[in-house]
């Protein structure tokens, strides 16, 4: 989704997020650092944790989107306002939502980027991150002929488990989203950010994958006579063709993957009630977004489930599969040239 190789910290604010208490010092000494090394740490710490995202998301508010006061503050800091001013308007912000018992307290981080790649473009970012845990470490330290290794707790290598990157394109600007926990509580999702799904390529790769596999695993064997071998074959034509396509065409992926002309006029008819009932928008056509077809891949499942025996993984050719049936009971054929 994102490429960080070329990306600096421009700024870096830390707070301490917390019920009990409505106001925090603030600290930018982050922002000072210079070395290659505290480089590469801001780096992995703040932006990696984005870069496989597969899920875009856009600034909402149910009344007007001028409403929202996330995008307010990242439009300020955008337009150059005192970035120490308004890291403590998003820390006001988080704590005005933090409402619900389960919220831990936790450090927020902010931070603002240069050099963000998103596919051709360079674009500047800002980042919130609240770390509700943090990790044990062990640091050493040689002084003098002496040596010391004491137990410390810290950030390092766990991503948070709040966080948000927000991509100054065009308004209003696209956001990638860390939630864990979401299950127990929905405020930094639905109270803090306020955002929809963007109407994008890495969307539309995502929901029309998903309609795919919903067709031919759920839809398609109560209009057609088709085998469990059958379906697995279709998924995997399906992913084919999203891995070996950089654009989508909607035709030409129907005429492809699923050939027969009752079958595309029912996967249609299906896309529209899909479409409907999930409140999703696909374009006929768009760039395929790699990440989210490797994404979707995890879930398109090529595996036959006999029993409790066997599972057959099928990977290609289902003309070397023949299903049968003897006394002994039903079967599957299945011809190879060389064997593992």
């Amino acid at each position: 989704m994102i490429d960080i190789e070329k990306a600096i910290t421009r700024e870096v604010s830390f707070q301490h997020v917390s019920q009990e208490e409505k106001e925090s010092g603030i600290s930018t000494s982050l922002s000072d650092s210079a070395s290659a090394d505290e480089v590469i740490t801001l780096r992995k710490l703040l932006l990696k944790p984005f870069v496989s995202h597969a899920e875009t998301f856009e600034f909402d508010h149910h009344v007007e989107l001028n409403y929202n006061v996330l995008f307010n503050i990242a439009k300020d800091i955008f337009d150059d306002k005192n970035f120490l001013e308004q890291s403590k308007k998003i820390h006001q912000h988080l704590v005005s939502v933090s409402t619900h018992p389960n919220i831990s307290d936790g450090d927020l981080f902010i931070a603002r980027f240069d050099g963000i790649r998103v596919g051709g473009n360079y674009l500047q970012g800002l980042g919130v991150y609240k770390f509700e845990q943090k990790e044990g470490f062990i640091e050493t330290s040689t002084n003098d002929g002496s040596i010391e290794a004491n137990f410390r707790q810290g950030l390092g290598s766990k991503k948070p488990e709040k966080g948000c990157l927000i991509l100054f394109d065009d308004e209003p600007y696209t956001i990638l989203v860390i939630d864990s926990n979401s299950k127990e509580t929905d405020y930094w999702q639905q109270d803090f950010i306020q955002h929809r799904p963007k109407q994008d390529h890495v969307n539309s790769t995502n929901n029309f994958l998903k309609m795919t596999k919903s067709y031919i695993t759920d839809q398609m064997p109560n209009e057609f006579d088709v085998e469990k071998t059958d379906q697995i074959e279709l998924l995997n034509k399906s992913l084919d063709f999203f891995k070996s396509n950089d654009t989508f065409n909607e035709s030409e992926f129907e005429n492809t993957v699923l050939g027969d002309v009752e079958a595309i006029k029912s996967f249609k008819t299906f896309g529209d009630s899909y479409k409907q009932t999930n409140e999703v928008t696909i374009a006929p056509e768009f760039d395929i977004a790699p990440q989210s077809v490797k994404k979707q891949a995890r879930i398109f499942k090529s595996v036959l489930k006999l029993d409790k025996n066997f599972h057959v993984y099928i990977h290609g050719d289902r003309s070397k599969i023949e299903k049968g049936a003897d006394e002994k009971g039903d079967f599957y054929k299945i011809y190879y040239q060389n064997e593992r």
